[in-house]
């Protein structure tokens, strides 16, 4: 039985991780990831402790416990079961952490599930995903995704740019060789191993970038370019910054070999895509991002109402609106997911949450989270600005002073202060503008997902009949 290896010594396996020029060597200790791996550690932690470890894990057949995102749904009680350890793990970080490894372990669960079925497309994929699945599982591997190309001249098209695409430059008998960059990995720098697949079609012309494969951060020739870090050390004025900046990274391929056994795809357009629209693969790993944006969309109910509260201002009727406009976000969301559960579909032997329910929820998180951090900032207002540079400065020379000035209307001068930087660090910090950027596009464009959802509907005819019907 393969036993895992503890994370703070998985993080030294010698991954290249560049931040401002120079090559980051002890992640665990630089001030600009040292408190999103020590969350990060936390959330493991739980699945070996009560009453956590009942949420977060179930038993393999080989008696050893695996993380729920692992578990293969056979009923709808299944899909249930892995809502509820989604949503602790996230609900630990506020609901501010988006890639917690859930999204891509969904996906190589979608698959493994469908294996049999994707044999009869590309035989030998069965025996590579039983492999890479299991010892995923049972050492607790974190992972994340990465499919979208560098961002060139965009008034072309993909085809017409290829230079800095990641694709094939060579291969023998040991694996393929590949150069190239991929965009955005989200936690790249902290996760175990990395799923590199094309967001997009490819066409023929571009067979050499028709890959899908699994790679060790510890790859030789990977580099982890990582953005501007969005960290803080100080937890008192930063609580959200201070613990959970997850880091996007380009990943930059300079001839990494991926052995065969971690390719599933290899210079396939069409097997690539095959696998990119996998019903399994999709359905498992969207539901996963619906229940994190439920975490998310609490938080800001839950500071929307604060702010409100220590203001003075609930029993205004504008902001008992605004207030509304939080909740039926909130709801409708929670509502959706809960159709998408209860309406679950078996396919080839496992349960799929109702695609059109999540498909729904993730195009309005698109435009709800914009809308709702609009709505802070109105109900907040200036008072978002009127607090103290630091929570220390009330231990200072003035703070009796500050003690009588800042309060709110049921809260204490400190506490009001305290929540204000909180609410801040998530509606107008570096990291509370990324946040909504990433809602804003993290699963596309919002104008292609919203005409596909159109595109696909399935009741579309049977309403369109209804007018035929009644003329």
């Amino acid at each position: 039985m393969n036993t895992p290896i503890p994370y703070l010594q998985r993080l030294n396996n010698g991954r290249t991780v560049w931040l401002d020029g120079e090559i980051v060597n002890d992640l665990e200790k630089h001030k600009a990831f040292k408190g999103t791996v020590q969350t990060i550690q936390h959330l493991l932690n739980l699945q070996t402790v009560e009453p956590t470890k009942s949420i977060l894990t179930y038993e393999t057949e080989k008696g050893a416990n695996a993380h729920l995102s692992f578990l293969v749904p056979t009923s709808i009680n299944d899909l249930k079961r892995k809502s509820l350890a989604y949503k602790c793990w996230v609900d630990e970080t506020f609901g501010v952490m988006s890639r917690l490894s859930e999204y891509s372990r969904s996906q190589l669960v979608g698959w493994y599930a469908s294996r049999q079925q994707l044999d009869v497309l590309t035989p030998g994929i069965a025996t590579k995903l039983e492999k890479l699945y299991e010892a995923a599982r049972d050492l607790d591997l974190l992972s994340t995704v990465a499919a979208h190309d560098p961002q060139k001249n965009r008034s072309k098209s993909a085809e017409e740019i290829e230079h800095g695409k990641l694709r094939v430059v060579t291969k023998n008998e040991e694996g393929i060789f590949v150069s190239g960059a991929k965009t955005i990995a989200t936690a790249a720098p902290y996760v175990d191993e990395l799923l590199i697949t094309s967001y997009h079609k490819r066409g023929l012309d571009e067979a050499p970038m028709a890959n899908i494969f699994y790679v060790p951060t510890s790859a030789q020739g990977l580099h982890m370019v990582c953005r501007e870090s969005f960290a803080s050390t100080d937890t008192s004025n930063h609580p959200l910054s201070s613990r959970f900046d997850e880091m996007d990274a380009v990943l930059i391929f300079d001839n990494v070999l991926i052995p065969w056994e971690r390719v599933l795809v290899a210079e396939d357009p069409e097997l690539a895509w095959k696998l990119r629209i996998e019903t399994a693969s999709s359905l498992l790993s969207q539901h996963q991002t619906v229940v994190r944006l439920i975490s998310k969309l609490e938080s800001v109910v839950a500071i929307g109402n604060e702010l409100a509260e220590t203001a003075g201002a609930t029993e205004f009727l504008h902001v008992k609106e605004k207030l509304s406009e939080l909740i039926i976000q909130l709801e409708t969301i929670k509502g959706l997911l809960n159709a998408a559960e209860y309406e679950a579909v078996e396919h080839n032997g496992i349960y799929l949450p109702k695609q059109r329910f999540l498909t729904t929820a993730r195009n309005l998180g698109t435009r709800y989270y914009p809308r709702a951090l609009e709505i802070l900032q109105q109900i907040g207002a200036s008072g978002l600005l009127q607090v103290p540079s630091t929570i220390q400065e009330f231990d200072g020379p003035i703070g009796d002073k500050l003690q009588a000035y800042y309060g709110g209307t049921h809260t204490s001068a400190f506490a009001r202060t305290k929540f204000i930087k909180l609410a801040w660090d998530l509606i107008g910090s570096q990291l509370g503008a990324r946040h909504e950027l990433y809602e804003r596009f993290y699963s596309g464009d919002p104008v292609r997902t919203f005409a596909a959802q159109y595109q696909n509907y399935s009741e579309k005819d049977r309403l369109l009949k209804l007018v035929e019907e009644f003329n």
